[in-house]
This record gives C-alpha cells, structure tokens and sequence, in this order.
C-alpha cells in the first residue's frame, strides 16, 4: 500500500470526479466505518461499494425530475449515507445544501425556502416531525426521504429510503462540470439573526482539501475519528474531502457521549475537533488530580513541564537539558494512560472552529500529543491558516495554507484573499460586496496580530460569540430579543469559547414586582435564587423561541441596578462597555462554567 496517494486538483477537476478517482486507485481499501444498530456491530465499507452505492442513489434522484443546479438537502447525522447523498447529488450536478440536525422548525423550513430545496433526506422519526409542516411552510419542496421507514407518520412528501431506491445495476455518473460550478450553499449565522447562503464551487472545496493536505505528511495508511457535524465546512473538508483526497479510512463516531469508546476502538491517527473536546479531558484530569497524592499530582506536573520542554526543543526554541532523560519514564507512567484514553495511536490533533486556550493546548503538548490550531470561516471553503507541525506556535492559528495572502486592514482587521474564496452569499449580493472587496479581499471582521508569519487572533470587529463547539452566534439579535420582555432593561450575552450561552440582565423594578406578585412571591425574593430565578430563565428562553436552536440560554444572572452612564457601564450613547461589564461580573461568570 502506498504511504502516500494524493489526487491533484487538476486530476479530480471537481468533488464527483475526486470520489471516482479514489474509487479507481483503491476499490477494495476500506473508505469508512460505521456502527450498524440492528447487528450491534461495527461494520466496513470499500471504496467500490460506496461507488455502487452511490449509483443506485443516482438512479432513484434522476426519477425526481431534477434539473442541473437545483439544490438537495442533507439532514442526515454523520454516517456513510451522508457521504452516499452528497456524492449522487453531485455527480449530477445538483447543489448540495447542509442542514443541521438539531435545528428548530423554523430555521430548516428558511434555509428549505431560500435555497428553493426540491429534495430533502433525513434520519427518521425525529425530524419528520420536524417538517410534518413543511408541505405548507416550503413550496418548493417536492419530496423527503427518510433513511428510516416510518409508517407512523403520514405525509404527502415522504418516502422511505427502502421505497425510494430503484435497485438497479449502475456505474456512477461522471460529472464534466468545470470547478467554478456551484457545488453547495453553506448557511451560516449573520448579524441579522437569519442564516446566509454561503456559495461555495467545486473549485473552492477541491481547492482548500487539496492546499491543507500539503501541510502535513497525510498518508493512505490514516483512521480520522468523524464526530463533528458533516453540515459545518470545518469537519467537512477536513474529516471528508480531506481523507478522500489523501487516501485515509473514516470511522463515524456513534455520538458525543459514545466518543471515548470510539477512540479507543478505532485508534485514529488523525482527529480532527473543536477545542472543547480537550477541554472536558483537561477538566477531567484537573478534578482527578484534586483526589490524588501530593506525589501523584507532582509527577503529573513533572511530566507535563518535561513535554512542554521537549517540545519547545523540537521547535529549537529551547536547549537540551539534562531533564529530557527523565522523559521515556515520565512517559511510561504518566503521559501514555492519558493518550491511551485518545486512542494510542493518534499523531495529529487538528483543532479549529474556535479558539484553543494556552493552558489546554500546552497540557495536552506537554503529554505528547501533536496539535495544530488553525482558523479558517465558511466563506474561506473554510481553512485560511494553520500550524505545522515543525513551526508550531500554540497560542496563534499558524500560517496561511499554500496559496492564501493575508494582510491586516483597517482597525487590524484580518483580511484574506485565495482560491478558496466563496463565489458570493446566494442571492444577496448587498451582503457579498459589504465582505468581498473590488479585489477580492474577504473581510473577516476578526482583528488579528501576525508575528513572524504566524497569525494571532485578538478580537472581533464585530461582536460575534463563538462557542467552544464552533458555533457563531450574534448577541446584539439574542440580547434585542430578550429585552423585548418589559420585565428586561438591559441584556448582555455570554459564550466565547465557552460551552453553552449565558446572560446578564438588569430588571425593570414595577414589572419584576408584579411578576412575583402573579406568582404569590414576596417582591424582595432574591431575582437569582429559589423559583423567580426558574422563572426569569424560562421567560427568557421563550423569548428566543424563533432563533436557531443553538442558541439557547443555560444560566441568567438577575441585577436590579442598572447599568448607567454614571455607574460606568454604559456609554454616553447608551452602548454596553462590554469588557467593563464582564469585569465587573468576573465571579459571577466563573460560577456559570465550573464543573464544565
């Protein structure tokens, strides 16, 4: 087998042509791994059978009457269909259209409208109900298949995979189209609460897939662990497009809460996450630590200052010292039960879709552990730079990948130009030209520092929270939304690279007094304590019924001062001086998050 086998943009041409000439370099290599609920039992796939596959899907979408370009839809979890479907759309030159699987209702039927979806694939049960209105809601639409056969449910649109299928022998289609074709529409949060189109070509995708995989020596012989969300670009071209290209094996992970037992099944080589996966592990160490000896917790931190040292001497950033000995031992006892709980096998750790902090990246560096950091944004296809391994600076997002220029605009904003470049947000094209300039500079809107080539995040232009988990959220739509509530004065959200959103607010006085009233409470009950607390919570919650389901609100502190010119927390233009605020509420935050 080869070590290494990439295929060239130039021979793939576009992401149809990429999957076919995998298929006939290596048609009996396993290409993914799945976990088969009926048998229990974990199962592979060749190549070959996911090109046979991928005919017969092709066979069943030319019966829908499709025409070149119209838009398919994938709400599907991670799994070898999702791959299956994506693959048979494009190779008819249909645009593919990812869905989140846990968003709400009204989400999915307006990216199902926008985009004018024609066919749409789901799980099952779940989220037929989830679309049980979308007859009405999405005139578009013409037909939902569910891998899952659902008798229970009636609706005109819907159809079981098992009866949609025409079994019929078939080689794939082979797509001529060129790479600036549309090959997907990626919707991504914006300011305005509602979801734009990112517009993304065959020739964006290939593109970026094929630059990453030149940052690192990728080989056939790789196992990725897939369990970040195939509808987010990161995970997509990483954990697909990426592995397609260079060869490797895919596993798909069964859930979040199943991911240990699959690293350690699998024992991936490659594994591609957000930062707060780490952070669990590195919380789980931490609380661990506290029940151990004296002595145990200072060999943990032996063995980790010995690693960090070891590893700053393979950047050549330190000298050898005398400690290194004690590195093969420390390693022995320590460091490889934590690795071994990641698999035992894994040489590279690739971490992106929110910032990674010093401390996490350098415990698990300190271990033994590989982790490039990189930042990339959806409108980029998405990788805009990451670290290499032999020029690794942990606190930055490391260096442009081959072909992309960046430079720092006004206000340090950061700036970037390459063929990854999205062609445009479907249908807006007021939106495309405030964030792609006349030459073709995407504007990123996040302020960055670039040191000896190695790019450093410091903040956002505009105030847009990401999560732990990646997910981009504005907090000026969350907080209008909330203190449409009478009961509100003033709201400040709370989330960045943290794992769940929380909020500040200040309390109209009459109204919060009538609201205890309504409730038979005593009008000086404690706003963050005891019932009125559940209730300010749920009212809360109900007020952002109509956002996305990720944005949902875990924790809410209560203040019945306001925040004020003359108390420093607003400006004479009555905006929030949120760095002001969030000092002032420092403990209070730090309660919302411990333990997680």
């Amino acid at each position: 087998m080869l070590i290494q086998d990439h295929i060239t943009p130039a021979k793939a041409q576009n992401l149809s042509q990429l999957f076919l000439e995998r298929v006939a370099r290596c048609p009996d290599k396993v290409a993914y791994k799945y976990f088969d609920v009926p048998r229990n039992q974990w199962c592979d796939l060749s190549w070959q059978t996911m090109s046979d596959r991928v005919a017969a899907w092709q066979n069943s979408l030319r019966q829908e009457n499709l025409a070149q370009g119209d838009r398919v839809a994938i709400m599907l979890k991670n799994s070898p269909e999702w791959i299956i479907c994506e693959q048979a759309a494009l190779g008819l030159g249909l645009v593919v259209v990812p869905l989140y699987i846990n968003d709400r209702m009204e989400n999915t039927c307006h990216i199902i409208n926008d985009a004018e979806v024609k066919v749409i694939f789901i799980d099952g049960l779940l989220h037929s109900k989830t679309l049980q209105p979308a007859k009405e809601n999405t005139p578009s639409l013409q037909k939902i298949v569910s891998l899952q056969n659902i008798q229970e449910v009636q609706h005109p649109l819907l159809q079981s995979l098992d009866d949609w299928l025409i079994q019929e022998t078939a080689s794939p289609a082979v797509l001529e189209l060129g790479g600036h074709s549309l090959a997907s529409i990626v919707y991504t949060s914006g300011t305005t609460g509602k979801p734009k189109g990112v517009m993304l070509s065959h020739g964006n995708i290939l593109w970026n897939a094929y630059s990453c995989s030149l940052c690192y020596p990728f080989k056939t012989t790789d196992t990725y662990l897939s369990f970040l969300p195939l509808s987010h670009m990161f995970e997509r071209t990483a954990g697909y497009y990426l592995p397609m290209l260079t060869g490797g094996t895919v596993a798909f992970s069964r859930s979040i809460d199943q991911l240990g037992e699959d690293l350690l099944e699998h024992t991936p080589s490659i594994f591609v996450t957000v930062p707060r996966i780490f952070e669990r592990v590195y919380n789980k160490i931490n609380t661990q630590l506290k029940t151990k000896s004296p002595l145990a917790r200072t060999l943990f931190k032996l063995t980790v200052d010995t690693g960090w040292q070891k590893f700053l001497i393979s950047q050549k950033k330190a000298p050898w010292t005398p400690k290194q000995m004690l590195w093969p031992l420390l390693y022995l006892l320590v460091a490889r039960k934590v690795m071994k709980k990641l698999g035992g096998n894994m040489r590279l750790a690739i971490s992106g879709g929110a910032p990674l902090s010093f401390d996490v990246g350098r415990v698990f560096t300190g271990l033994g552990l590989t982790i490039s950091q990189g930042y990339g944004m959806t409108e980029a296809s998405p990788v805009v730079c990451t670290n290499r391994v032999d020029d690794n600076e942990i606190a930055s997002v490391g260096e442009p990948i081959p072909d992309v220029e960046v430079r720092l605009g006004k206000d340090d904003e950061l700036q970037v130009r390459s063929p990854g470049i999205m062609l445009g947000y479907w249908r807006n094209e007021v939106a495309t030209k405030e964030v792609i300039d006349a030459d073709g500079w995407l504007h990123t809107a996040d302020k960055a520092k670039i040191v000896d080539g190695h790019i450093y995040i410091t903040g956002r232009l505009k105030e847009i929270i990401v999560l732990s988990n990646g997910e981009k959220i504005p907090p000026s739509d969350i907080e209008i939304a909330i203190t449409t509530d009478p009961l509100f004065e003033q709201a400040l959200l709370i989330g960045e690279a943290r794992p769940f959103l929380s909020v500040l607010v200040t309390l109209n006085r009459q109204q919060y007094d009538l609201l205890c009233q309504q409730q038979g409470l005593p009008t000086d009950s404690e706003p963050n304590h005891g019932k009125i607390a559940e209730i300010i919570l749920r009212l809360i919650k109900d007020s952002l019924a109509e956002f996305p389901g990720f944005a949902k609100i875990y924790r809410v502190h209560a203040e019945h001062e306001a925040w004020t010119v003359e108390n420093g927390l607003i400006t004479p233009t009555l905006k929030l001086k949120r760095n002001v605020i969030l000092d002032k509420y420092t403990q209070v935050i730090d309660d919302f998050y411990k333990g997680h």
